[in-house]
């Protein structure tokens, strides 16, 4: 993978950033819509490369297929299609997804000094209304991060295009980011894909009332150039591509500096594994690094700008 040039932020870009008040809405709502963060010709050029990967087009291959990979292939058919781990096999989507804009965005939002790419996942949603694969099911990705030690990890949600309900946005469950769950069994570890989606509705419904709460689902109305970010305990999915055309995106999943691997047993004493564990180098202690570089590369130091994210 090639090295990311850095740079500090122009003043135009320090005028997308978020501001306290924006800050303070994320922590208590567990989403945020950005302002314009990528340029018409980088949300253009996103879709140009998303189609000369579908075509096989690679700038590298990962070495082995982890257990749990998402990677859709055309014998697959006209399915909804993820494909993780696109930020290392593309370097053109790779390109803009490292944009120091972004990363910048992120660690406000956490409050974190620095800000490493932890997976992404390029997606296609097709224009088929009864297509099953379309839905999303309610899941926060915690869920699936149970090695990770951070609780500040987020999400960037990106559109190629603007994107609304129609084409099956993706949708909030707001400030579900502050409850407390009702209890854990392993089958929280599984992607979405692998559970019933009727059993995952059954959860949101009773940790909502476990919390008190309502379950208030926001659909995001995200135009050209805009993200959204979702924290990792926030709950969310998203409906069918009602339009008349795909619904492409990427989610950008990302952690803080301070995050590291940690081993997290299930009820059986089976340790959980995420698809990294078997991709990046070892610590020397024999962990998995979650910042090797080639896999988790920095998109945003606070020392960059020369200031610190920590407070906002």
């Amino acid at each position: 993978m090639s090295p990311v040039s850095v740079a500090p932020l122009t003043e135009a870009e320090q005028a997308l950033l978020p501001t306290e008040q924006d800050v303070a809405h994320y922590e208590q709502h567990g989403w945020y819509l950005t302002r314009k963060l990528l340029t018409d010709d980088e949300a253009d050029e996103l879709t140009e490369a998303s189609e000369r990967f579908y075509a096989g087009e690679r700038s590298r291959t990962l070495p082995l297929r982890p257990p749990r990979l998402a990677y859709w292939r055309p014998e697959d058919g006209p399915v909804q299609r993820h494909n993780d781990y696109v930020h290392v096999e593309s370097d053109p989507i790779a390109r803009i997804l490292r944009k120091p804009l972004i990363g910048a965005v992120a660690a406000l939002l956490a409050r974190a000094d620095e800000i490493r790419l932890f997976q992404s996942t390029l997606i296609y949603k097709p224009p088929a209304a009864r297509e099953p694969s379309n839905i999303v099911p309610w899941h926060f990705d915690k869920h699936y991060w149970a090695t990770s030690t951070s609780e500040r990890m987020l999400t960037a949600f990106i559109p190629f295009h603007d994107c609304g309900v129609r084409m099956g946005t993706i949708t909030m469950v707001d400030g579900s980011n502050r409850w407390k769950e009702t209890g854990r069994q392993d089958s929280m570890t599984k992607h979405f894909a692998d559970r019933n989606a009727g059993e995952l509705e059954e959860v949101l419904a009773q940790n909502a009332a476990f919390n008190g709460a309502e379950v208030r689902k926001v659909a995001m109305e995200i135009p050209k150039g805009h993200m959204s970010f979702h924290h990792c305990r926030t709950y969310h999915g998203s409906g069918p591509n009602l339009s008349g055309r795909p619904r492409r995106a990427i989610s950008l999943h990302l952690q803080d500096g301070a995050n590291e691997y940690r081993p997290f047993e299930l009820s059986d004493g089976n340790a959980v594994a995420y698809n990294h564990d078997v991709l990046v180098r070892r610590l020397p202690d024999g962990r998995p690094d979650y910042a090797d570089p080639e896999y988790c590369p920095i998109l945003w130091n606070s020392a960059w700008r020369g200031g610190s994210t920590d407070g906002v």
